[in-house]
This record gives C-alpha cells, sequence and structure tokens, in this order.
C-alpha cells in the first residue's frame, strides 16, 4: 500500500520488520547495493529507532528520505552518487 505522498509503487521493498535498527541497516545496504539511481525504496521497519535512523542513514548516504507511508513502512530515494559505507557497519562512512 503506498501512502497519499508516495502514489508511485515502490522499485524495492526490504522487509526489516523484527530486525533491530543496526541489522536493518546491513540488509538495507545490501539490497540497494545494484539497484539503480532514483529507485524508490520502501523500507518496512518496527524497530522503534527506525524513524531516526533511516533518515541519518539517508543523509550519511545521500539518498533521499521521503518518510513515513505507513506506520512501519518508510521510503527513500537513492542518489545516483552515493557515498560509500562500511560492508560490516554501513553507519560508518568507507573512509572514515
Amino acid at each position: 500500500m503506498t501512502g497519499p505522498q508516495h502514489p508511485e509503487a515502490p522499485g524495492l521493498t526490504v522487509d526489516g520488520a523484527g530486525l533491530l535498527c543496526v541489522t536493518l541497516l546491513l540488509r538495507l545496504r545490501a539490497a540497494v547495493a545494484d539497484a539503480p539511481a532514483g529507485t524508490l525504496v520502501h523500507v518496512r521497519a518496527t524497530d522503534p529507532a527506525a524513524p531516526l535512523d533511516l533518515p541519518a542513514w539517508c543523509h550519511l548516504t545521500g539518498h533521499r528520505y521521503l518518510g513515513e507511508v505507513d506506520e512501519e513502512t518508510y521510503a527513500l530515494r537513492l542518489a545516483a552518487d552515493p557515498n560509500p559505507t562500511r560492508a560490516d557497519a554501513p553507519w560508518h562512512r568507507a573512509d572514515g
């Protein structure tokens, strides 16, 4: 289901329900690695920290956080040239 702000169907959906944000970000990073720029991604997350962690991760990587689609689904748009993050720690830049 897409919310009124996101009528477009997602090109990719990442199910992180039941995962802590650390594991969710690892899954999200892997899922978007080969996706084309501009892809609309929906992330299903139940961790209470997701509304803070997902926008922060988008800011770090350069992807565009679009907000909540519904209570447990968040949307983001993939950047053309995202900042790389560490494979083992996607909340850290690869160069830092």
